[in-house]
């Protein structure tokens, strides 16, 4: 099933998924500070590198996505009206 653009989405739909996107985006990067922490205090105290440091840069580029789509709901909003 393919993903509905702004322009086709009910506005109970808009609403909906504009939550949605942001609900994810402060999980994600609150698993980031997290997962980057980690990783920086098992590298200082191990003394070696940690594969956990490498996990939020990729969850970085996962919000930057969903950032970008957060955008698009938030922009056909406001050309709604809503």
């Amino acid at each position: 099933m393919a993903a509905k653009k702004p322009e086709e989405m009910s506005n109970e739909e808009l609403l909906k998924n504009e939550i949605i996107f942001k609900t994810v985006i402060y999980i994600l990067l609150i698993f980031a500070v997290i997962l980057l922490a980690a990783g920086i205090w098992l590298t200082i105290v191990k003394k070696q590198f940690s594969a956990l440091t490498v996990i939020p840069i990729s969850l970085g580029i996962i919000v930057m996505v969903n950032a970008n789509t957060l955008k698009t709901l938030q922009k056909e909003k406001k050309s709604r009206g809503l």
